[in-house]
């Protein structure tokens, strides 16, 4: 009797005229996702790979009828008492016959539901076990071809020190069935580099093909538990979402899509599941670029002093660092599931062909020495009620220990709570953790952090963290073991689709030295970072839309002078016919480069672009794309910085001897 309530309702809900109804899903509002997820901007964010993230969930959409916990958990979107509700529902009644069925579940709204839209389907039947037929069951099935080029010269190809030629150029091949097969690879040269084929990328997958959940050959992420030991691609930290980003979710082997040459596995893996029980075991080979240790004596043998991830091979000098440094890794993983959680272990050994030792820097000390390192630990997930509790540990070959746990819980339809604690060693070393936290890699931290977000109704959402972290040993540039704590605050008004107003306050409290004093000193000074940002977006129409932005910062030493930064913008999105268009113009000032304005950009389709301002000038730039049919998309990206008083920009190779730059992207997208 429920289930045909139920029924009745959603056809009074949506007037569908069949339950099997599919509902098509939209395209990513990249701009929102992204300004929600990274709103704390940092010059180490990989911003690359949080838009090939968002991307990956798109192509590979949830069925929320087959989706776990975990997987809910991953899209930062849903509460712990929506997950609670939606699998309760599944388990009463039986599987979602439409995406509107959500509807009629406790806690969703259409606007969680329009959130949920493009990352998420509903399907009846089973995925194939077969390889056969790939063709025929591939939905994704695309090669997109890119140059882009920035037309003025810079000084490293005028002098030169380059040897390549100044485009960029990319190749990207995918066919996919979501939770089937993945075949793919991505090619790239950056400006200036010589080979056209500087870094290519490859990758099989295999899912659900009996008790193999998961097998991949060529490059790959690993995620396991809270990312101590293998967490591969973006994982988003500190931001608006103040809330689900603390964790990290358990999703296994995932394909490396990403132009990043650095972080990801080389090699083969598998999952196999024994009734509750998954295994993985893991293996990979690759070539990393490293820059040798000048500091030793020449009778000592070879010695690298740091692994580099920017793969970039322009000059002879970069050319020789290129593949300098072998190294083989070799894991597994093992995880029991049951009702309410999972246990998990994690262990990943690395292995170098030669050492690798820090320059002889005070800060450097306790950094990785040597050519192998084991680390190995525990982790979990338990969710009692509302409340999803989590943590990881781990040990590695130096002794070092990093751990890290909390909560997120749901104390009522309007309140939201997370916690989240941390402690890594100033000696230990995870060579692919990003775990949560204030620092880029997990070593040398402590914190605490606590953020909230309160709803009152469903057109108004306020959201805030604060963080209190401590440095037990030196860093770059903080010759003394040091603290800092951050806060923000954030609005959010929605009374409609057509209209969102949001503003938001953060404030960063960090120790260094002295300015102008790299040495060693026997005090630091406070330094303050303050962030001011009021967005407001209207949707004309289904067509045309407009955002306008202001954005302001300021940077100061303790008892020292400010340094103020603001930036206007306003985007203006629309179409014509099939014509689609993205526009901007964007006034900005700073000080310095301390008070520089990070703001996203939209780009061509899997390119992504979040540039700082500095300086003083005018930012412009134009994205079209037409569908010249249902098989072939053409985009065209053309934008320009045009600055005042100043005769260049950049400097040493990239300096460019005009106060402008302009960048052009051509890009071809051919669906099979």
């Amino acid at each position: 009797m429920k289930r045909i309530i139920t029924h009745i309702a959603i056809l009074l809900l949506l007037g569908i005229q069949a339950f099997a109804q599919q509902v098509k899903r939209p395209e990513i509002n990249m701009d929102e996702f992204i300004q929600k997820l990274s709103a704390v901007q940092q010059d180490d964010s990989n911003y690359e790979d949080l838009y090939e993230s968002l991307m990956q969930f798109y192509l590979n959409p949830l069925d929320l009828n087959r989706a776990n916990a975990d997987e809910l958990r991953s899209l930062n979107i849903l509460s712990e008492i929506q997950i609670a509700n939606l699998l309760d529902h599944i388990l009463r009644h039986g599987k979602l016959l439409s995406l509107y069925e959500l509807q009629t579940i406790t806690g969703f709204d259409l606007q969680t539901i329009q959130y949920l839209l493009p990352f998420a389907v509903v399907r009846d039947g089973l995925s194939p076990s077969s390889i056969t037929g790939i063709l025929n069951r591939a939905t994704d099935h695309f090669l997109v071809v890119r140059n882009e080029q920035t037309l003025e010269k810079a000084k490293g190809y005028t002098e030169g020190d380059y040897l390549g030629s100044p485009q960029k150029l990319y190749l990207r091949y995918r066919l996919q069935h979501p939770k089937d097969f993945s075949l793919g690879f991505i090619s790239e040269k950056d400006q200036g580099e010589q080979s056209v084929f500087d870094y290519t990328s490859f990758h099989f997958q295999l899912m659900n093909k009996g008790n193999f959940r998961n097998i991949i050959l060529g490059d790959y992420h690993l995620q396991f538990g809270q990312g101590l030991i293998c967490s591969g691609g973006y994982a988003a930290g500190k931001g608006a979402e103040t809330i689900y980003t603390t964790r990290r979710s358990d999703l296994g082997i995932r394909a490396h899509n990403s132009v990043l040459e650095g972080g990801f596995f080389r090699g083969a893996g598998f999952t196999y599941k024994i009734n509750r029980i998954n295994f993985t075991l893991f293996g990979s080979y690759t070539a990393r670029d490293a820059t040798i240790n000048t500091d030793l004596s020449d009778d000592q043998d070879e010695v690298f002093s740091s692994i580099l991830i920017a793969g970039l091979h322009r000059t002879e000098s970069e050319l020789a660092k290129k593949g300098t440094l072998k190294e083989v890794n070799l894991g597994g993983n093992i995880k029991y599931i049951f009702p309410n959680g999972h246990l998990g272990f994690t262990a990943l050994q690395t292995q170098f062909d030669n050492s690798i030792q820090r320059k002889d820097l005070a800060y450097a000390y306790y950094e990785f020495k040597g050519n192998t390192n084991f680390v190995v630990g525990p982790n979990f997930s338990f969710t009692w009620q509302n409340f999803n509790f989590f943590g990881e540990a781990a040990r590695s070959s130096s002794g070092g220990i990093g751990a890290t746990g909390g909560f997120v819980a749901a104390l009522s339809p309007y309140w939201e709570w997370s916690l989240n604690l941390r402690n890594y060693d100033k000696d230990f070393h995870s060579f692919y953790s990003n775990a949560f936290g204030e620092g880029s890699r997990t070593i040398n931290e402590r914190g605490i952090y606590t953020g909230i977000k309160f709803t009152p109704k469903r057109s108004i959402s306020v959201a805030a963290f604060y963080d209190k972290f401590s440095f037990p040993w030196l860093r770059y540039l903080v010759d003394a073991p040091s603290e800092g704590d951050d806060y923000l605050l954030r609005f959010t008004y929605k009374p409609n689709r057509q209209n969102t107003f949001y503003t938001q306050f953060h404030r960063e409290r960090k120790q260094r030295n002295m300015p102008g004093n790299d040495s060693y000193t026997d005090f630091l000074i406070n330094t303050f970072k303050t962030n001011f940002l009021a967005n407001y977006e209207y949707s004309i129409n289904r067509t045309f839309k407009i955002q306008s932005r202001l954005q302001y910062n300021t940077f100061k030493y303790e008892n020292g002078k400010i340094s103020r930064g603001f930036a206007l913008i306003q985007d203006l999105e629309g179409s014509i016919k099939k014509l689609q268009l993205k526009s901007r113009i964007a006034f900005y000032k700073t000080d310095d480069y301390n008070s520089r304005i990070y703001a996203y950009e939209n780009d061509v389709l899997y390119a992504v672009s979040f540039p700082a301002y500095y300086g003083k000038g005018v930012r412009l730039y134009l994205v079209a794309r037409y569908p010249i049919n249902k098989k072939l998309d053409i985009w065209i990206r053309i934008s320009r910085t045009s600055l005042d008083d100043v005769n260049s920009i950049g400097s040493g190779n990239t300096e460019i001897p005009y106060p402008h730059r302009t960048d052009v992207k051509l890009q071809i997208r051919m669906k099979f």
